[in-house]
């Protein structure tokens, strides 16, 4: 099994017809992602050549949707446009949209997530995320298909470079499914959403957890793990070096005074029962000696 991508999605790209969009449609489709469609306004009715197939283009969401059943949606739209990109999709009641694109200006973010909060059929990843790759399943985003297997590890993270590393650390134990939020301010999945999906997925034995400084939502996953979470769970924090009042990287690790300090997570989660590793390569051992 897997969680929120599988076999059977069928994955249209918002912003096919752009250089990153067909670049990493090509990608997804070799991974052995179904690609039903594409969506450029104005473009409707032609057709893209990519990796072997010819995929439709459509001028809406709700069109592809219509004519493919398509029911998640990779947005690789520029930053101006994302928002409009994005609430388009919750209008069409696109049931997961991966929002890949990054420099989206908050306030926008913002505005496109209370908007499928309150649809209450969207969810949304990302953005400026990696998206969400089921190895031997389905791939949505830009995550490299053939550094992994297929196994039993769930994985949530902020980072997307670390996503990769995580998953090949443990390519031999393999995932059901690795997710890289993003680390933007606001983000439509949070680790505590991921986390809940993994513990209801009965072939999920073991999480890992990658946060980083900024925010306290690793504080609240901490909470959230206490309280909710039986399966083993190992955490890495990235940042502990990070210098006071620098972005570092993603637009919400940012260190203030005392608050989103590395430390403070790391010990959150210790109280929780989590581990958490010094380096990713350490949190990857404390996984394979947590499910032994």
């Amino acid at each position: 099994m897997a969680i929120l991508l599988n076999a059977n999605s069928k994955v249209i790209v918002q912003g096919m017809t752009g250089s990153e969009g067909k670049k990493h449609t090509e990608r997804m489709i070799k991974s052995g992602t179904k690609i039903v469609g594409g969506v450029t306004p104005g473009k409707g009715g032609q057709s893209l050549e990519v990796a072997g197939q010819n995929v439709p283009v459509f001028n809406s969401v709700q069109e592809a949707m219509a004519a493919t059943g398509a029911n998640v949606s990779v947005v690789f739209v520029p930053p101006k446009f994302a928002k409009a990109a994005v609430v388009e999709a919750v209008d069409a009641v696109m049931p997961l949209v991966v929002v890949i694109t990054e420099g989206i200006p908050v306030h926008d973010t913002a505005h496109f997530f209370t908007y499928a909060q309150k649809s209450g059929k969207t969810r949304i990843i990302g953005p400026n995320c990696p998206g969400i790759i089921s190895p031997g399943l389905s791939n949505a985003g830009i995550i490299p298909a053939d550094i992994t297997t297929k196994g039993s590890i769930g994985l949530v993270s902020k980072s997307g470079t670390l996503t990769y590393q995580m998953m090949y650390e443990l390519r031999d134990l393999g995932f059901t499914t690795a997710i890289g939020i993003g680390g933007d301010p606001i983000i439509g999945t949070t680790h505590i959403d991921a986390l809940r999906e993994f513990e209801n997925d009965p072939d999920t034995k073991a999480i890992v957890m990658i946060g980083e400084i900024g925010g306290d939502a690793e504080e609240k996953a901490a909470e959230f793990i206490k309280a909710n979470i039986k399966k083993p769970v190992v955490a890495y924090v990235a940042g502990f070096t990070a210098p006071e009042g620098k972005t570092m990287g993603h637009a919400g690790a940012i260190v203030s005074g005392s608050s989103g300090t590395a430390e403070a997570k790391k010990v959150a989660l210790e109280k929780a029962g989590v581990k958490v590793g010094k380096t990713p390569s350490e949190t990857a051992l404390l996984l394979r000696a947590a499910i032994k």
